[in-house]
C-alpha cells in the first residue's frame, strides 16, 4: 500500500519568473523527497505482496556463500516500478535468517545414511510433503550420492512444488566423527529432528565381523546422540529391525514380544534401543523418540529411477535375485530349505521401500504433533509372511523368465519365520502398508532392468 502523499506546495507568483523565496525552495525540496520516499515504499510493498505469487522468485540459496537472492518479475507489477535485482545476505551458517516465509515454516530434519537405499527413498517422501527441509549426512561407504540427484530429479518429474535444490543438502560425514557432526549442526542450526539410518546392516557379515558392527553401529549412534543432545535436538526416529526379536515365540510379532536377538547385527539394534530408552528415562522432557522395527524392505521407486544398489556382493535377498535376473550373477543361493515352513525356505515380512519411507514420514509427523510420545517402539510391516521361493517365483513373473537358483546351507543367525503385527503403527501413526509382493517384484525389476549396474554415475551435488 502506497504512503499518502501531501498536496504539492502552492505555486507562488515568483515561480512564473523562475525565482523562488528561500522558504519556497525548502518546501519544494521537501515535497520532492516525500514523493520519492512514498514511490519507493509503494514499489517495495508491491514486491512483498507478490512474494508468494508470480512477482518474486527464489533464484539461489547458497549455503556455502550464505546468500539468499530473489528475482523480481515486474511484468506482474505496475509499469511505474523500475526493474530491480536485490539480494538479502545473512550471516554465517547454513540457515539464513532472511529466508522466505515458506522456508521459515519448514522443519529441518537431519537424515543419517540418507544416500542409502531406505534413506534416499525417505528423503524423497519427506520433500514431497512440502513440510521438511532435509540435511543428509553419509560416508558413502555403501551408497552413492547419485541417489540424491535422482531424488531431485523425481521431485521435478512428479511436479512437486518444493524445490529440491533449496531443500535437500548433503554433507559427507561419518556418524563416528564427532567434530564433523558438530560442524553440520552448527551449519544448520534449525535442525530439530533426526532420522537415523546410518550403520552396517548385514546379518551374515555381522557374524564374521562383530567388532566392526559394534564399533560402527553402537559407537556411531552414541556419538550422534551426544552431539544431538548438546544441540538440543529433541525428535529422534531410529531405524531398528525385526531382528531384535530373534527366534519368535509366537507370530505375528507384537512390540511387546520378548527381545532375543540371535546375531551381532540384531544385537547392535537391540543395544541401541536400550540406549535410547535409558536416554529418555534420564531426561524425559528433552527427548521424543520413535523406534521403528521394520521387517524386510524390498522394491524400488515405481519410476525405476531409484532402488537398492549394494556395493560389492549383496547381503540381502532381493538385490541378489535382481542381479541374477539382469545377468550380473549366474544364480541365486537359497540358504536352507529345511526350515519348518510350508516350502522349507525362510519366511519373512517383505515391505515395499516406498511404504517404509512413508512410515518414517508418519513417525516424524507424530513426533512434531505430539510431545508426549516418549520413547516407543513400532513395527513397520505388512503382517504377511512370504517365503524365499515365493519371492523368487514373483520375480520370475515380473521378468517373464524363471530365476536360476541353488540350495545352500543355512546362514548362522537366521531364523525360520518372521512377520509383524502392525496394529500399533496404524493406531499410533495412522500408517499401514499398501503395496504387495507383485508391486515389490515389478518395481525391483523396473529399477534393475533400467539400471543394470545400479547408479552408474556419481555427479557431485553442489549446494
Amino acid at each position: 500500500m502506497a504512503l499518502p502523499l501531501p498536496p504539492p506546495p502552492p505555486y507562488h507568483s515568483e515561480l512564473r519568473t523562475m525565482t523562488m523565496t528561500s522558504s519556497s525552495i525548502r518546501l519544494a525540496i521537501g515535497w520532492l523527497l516525500l514523493q520519492y520516499a512514498a514511490t519507493t515504499a509503494s514499489a517495495f510493498a508491491a514486491i512483498l505482496s507478490k512474494a508468494n505469487g508470480n512477482g518474486l522468485h527464489r533464484t539461489g540459496f547458497d549455503f556455502d556463500g550464505h546468500k539468499l537472492s530473489y528475482r523480481c518479475n515486474y511484468s506482474s507489477l505496475t509499469s511505474t516500478h523500475p526493474t530491480t535485482l536485490f539480494a538479502i545476505r545473512g550471516g554465517g551458517g547454513g540457515d539464513d535468517d532472511n529466508q522466505s516465509s515458506d522456508d521459515n515454516n519448514l522443519r529441518t530434519v537431519l537424515v543419517t545414511g540418507g544416500a542409502g537405499y531406505i534413506g534416499s527413498h525417505t528423503c524423497l517422501e519427506l520433500l514431497k510433503t512440502g513440510r521438511y527441509r532435509v540435511v543428509v549426512i553419509d560416508n558413502l561407504i555403501n551408497s552413492s550420492q547419485e541417489s540424491l540427484n535422482r531424488v531431485r530429479d523425481l521431485l521435478s518429474i512428479e511436479g512437486c512444488e518444493t524445490n529440491g535444490d533449496e531443500r535437500l543438502f548433503f554433507r559427507n560425514c561419518d556418524i563416528r566423527d564427532e567434530s564433523g557432526l558438530q560442524s553440520v549442526l552448527e551449519e544448520f542450526p534449525s535442525i530439530s529432528s533426526c532420522i537415523h539410518f546410518a550403520g552396517l546392516k548385514a546379518v551374515g557379515e555381522s557374524v564374521a565381523k562383530p567388532l566392526s558392527y559394534y564399533a560402527a553401529n553402537i559407537g556411531g549412534t552414541t556419538t550422534l546422540l551426544q552431539v544431538l543432545q548438546k544441540a538440543s535436538v529433541p525428535h529422534f526416529v531410529f531405524s531398528s529391525s525385526a531382528t531384535v526379536y530373534g527366534e519368535p515365540e509366537m507370530l505375528p510379532l507384537t512390540e511387546s514380544a520378548r527381545l532375543t536377538a540371535t546375531n551381532p547385527y540384531g544385537r547392535t539394534k537391540l543395544f541401541i534401543e536400550e540406549i535410547l530408552r535409558d536416554l529418555y528415562a534420564s531426561s524425559p522432557t528433552s527427548w521424543n523418540i520413535l523406534i521403528l522395527r521394520y521387517f524386510n524392505p524390498i522394491g524400488a521407486h515405481p519410476s525405476g529411477r531409484m532402488g537398492e544398489d549394494p556395493q560389492g556382493i549383496p547381503n540381502n535377498l532381493m538385490p541378489f535375485i535382481a542381479q541374477v535376473c539382469v545377468g550380473r550373477r549366474e544364480k541365486l543361493s537359497i540358504f536352507g530349505n529345511d526350515y519348518d515352513t510350508p516350502d522349507g525356505t525362510g519366511v519373512r515380512d517383505y515391505i515395499h521401500v516406498v511404504d517404509l519411507a512413508k512410515g518414517h514420514v508418519a513417525a516424524l509427523d507424530k513426533l512434531y504433533s505430539d510431545d508426549s510420545v516418549g520413547c516407543q517402539a513400532v513395527n513397520l510391516g505388512t503382517g504377511k509372511g512370504v517365503s524365499v521361493l515365493e519371492l523368487v517365483a514373483g520375480m520370475g513373473e515380473a521378468t517373464g523368465k524363471p530365476v536360476p537358483y541353488e540350495i545352500s546351507d543355512r546362514r548362522p543367525g537366521d531364523v525360520a519365520e518372521l512377520y509383524a503385527d502392525a496394529t500399533k503403527a496404524k493406531e499410533l501413526l495412522g500408517w499401514s502398508a499398501g503395496l504387495g509382493t507383485k508391486e515389490m517384484c515389478e518395481d525391483t525389476w523396473r529399477w534393475q532392468s533400467t539400471n543394470p549396474m545400479g547408479y552408474k554415475e556419481e555427479i557431485e551435488i553442489v549446494n
